[in-house]
């Protein structure tokens, strides 16, 4: 006997282990984990109006069955429903482009900050020390910096390229402030200083690849004014009030201005007039436009040392044009950010299909009784689910589950950019001066 169930063993163990099928694979035969998956569903959004239609739709066919006449002329339907139908779709497809043209912008912004690290990490040298060639032209400059130094200078100017993009993270979703934990180990402390009137204490790793590794885990820390240090990620409200913003400081578009209670000569009492007088305090600028002066000032400098006579002044053009293309790219997130779409237009498309759906069951009660209830609800789930997409997705920059990732972008060109200065070469080693073809000067 113990010798069979040995066998018996011995055959079992010999049989593949069989797995659980996933979801994932069960989605190249079959919608039915996709049908029945409420996950990840628009469902939440809309339940509590599906149930309310429903309710209304079980009240009129109950009301039928008491001989109430609740019955309604059939020709409603057809012309409210093109109507519905029409505005459904043009809803839907606004708040595609909106979310579409979000993530053509930010895809935008990580190609600028990669091709800006590579040809800056490859191009920026020091000039040659030793004879030029005999067939060389133009005057060799010369410079004090010392390779080590300029290593420095070129990792701080490519750490500054990446913040241009958690910056601008930020600056859409309405945060504040450098307090955030995902700026450690990548706002360089030499722009910390800027237009900051309480002063920042930033201590970052030895190298990205410490930082990486969990050694030297970088201090990051804004002083209050009592003294006291808030740690990053905090987020208090209480933690920055007085630290940078994200336009640096405050708004231009303040709901309140002083002086807001006179009025110009020309105007006599229709308009309120604007005191701009005060430029320390109304003049504003967002942080990754300062994060983009400085990147442009650190190019100059670069150029004035003579670290980019390997590409001459069209190298020094393209990654000029780097950063413009990252100033533009963020012109066109802010314009998706700060252009919703009308209220006006959500409130009306809602009032349409409200109406439609109220007025379904009091055109089919007659003829379907009972049956109107599941089909009110369908009917409800579809065109109220279409509208909860579209409302989801018309504001890409969020941190809701539907909205773009931008955590996970940031994080992964962060990941490249270490990769970058960690374990790949430098560029420009042993060559001589550019020849602009105009001949010593």
């Amino acid at each position: 006997m113990s010798g069979i169930t040995g066998t018996v063993k011995s055959f079992s163990s010999t049989l593949p282990t069989l797995k659980p099928i996933k979801r994932k694979h069960l989605r190249k035969y079959s919608w039915l984990p996709d049908v029945l998956r409420v996950k990840g569903s628009i469902i939440g959004r809309i339940i509590g109006p599906v149930l309310t239609v429903t309710c209304f739709a079980a009240a009129v066919a109950y009301a039928s069955t008491k001989g109430y006449t609740v019955v309604w002329t059939n020709s409603i339907v057809p012309l409210l429903s093109v109507v519905v139908g029409l505005i459904l779709v043009f809803r839907n497809s606004t708040s595609y482009d909106r979310y579409w043209e979000g993530r053509k912008a930010f895809g935008t912004v990580t190609t600028h900050t990669r091709n800006f690290a590579r040809q800056l990490w490859i191009y920026a040298s020091l000039p040659p020390t030793d004879e030029a060639p005999a067939g060389t032209k133009g005057k060799t400059p010369t410079t004090t910096l010392t390779h080590v130094q300029l290593r420095k200078r070129k990792i701080e100017a490519i750490h500054l390229c990446l913040s241009f993009a958690y910056a601008a993270k930020h600056y859409l979703r309405g945060e504040d402030g450098i307090n955030y934990a995902d700026y450690i180990g990548v706002l360089p402390l030499s722009f910390a200083k800027y237009d900051n009137p309480q002063g920042y204490a930033v201590n970052h790793a030895s190298s990205p690849a410490s930082y990486a590794a969990g050694k030297g885990v970088p201090e990051f820390a804004a002083a209050s004014r009592d003294g006291s240090v808030t740690r990053s990620g905090t987020n208090t409200p209480d933690a920055l009030k007085s630290d940078p913003t994200k336009r640096i400081r405050a708004k231009r578009s303040k709901t309140q201005l002083p002086h807001a209670d006179q009025t110009t000569p020309l105007l006599a009492q229709s308009y309120r007039s604007i005191d701009f007088h005060s430029y320390g305090e109304e003049a504003s600028m967002p942080l990754p436009l300062i994060i983009a002066h400085e990147l442009g000032r650190m190019v100059y400098a670069f150029r004035r040392d003579g670290c980019l006579e390997t590409v001459g002044p069209a190298g020094l053009n393209g990654l000029s044009q780097m950063i413009q293309g990252l100033v533009d790219q963020l012109s066109i997130m802010e314009r998706v950010a700060n252009t919703p779409i009308p209220a006006s237009y959500g409130i009306h498309l809602k009032q349409c299909v409200t109406l439609y759906l109220f007025a379904l069951p009091l055109t089919l009660v007659n003829d379907l009784g009972w049956a109107i209830v599941p089909i009110v609800t369908v009917v409800a789930f579809t065109f109220m689910g279409i509208e909860g997409i579209a409302e989801e997705i018309e504001m890409p920059f969020g941190t809701d589950e539907r909205d773009l990732p931008l955590d996970r972008y940031c994080q992964d060109l962060k990941e490249e950019i270490y990769y970058l200065i960690d374990r790949l070469p430098e560029g420009g080693v042993g060559m001589h001066g550019y020849d602009d073809g105009e001949g010593d000067d």
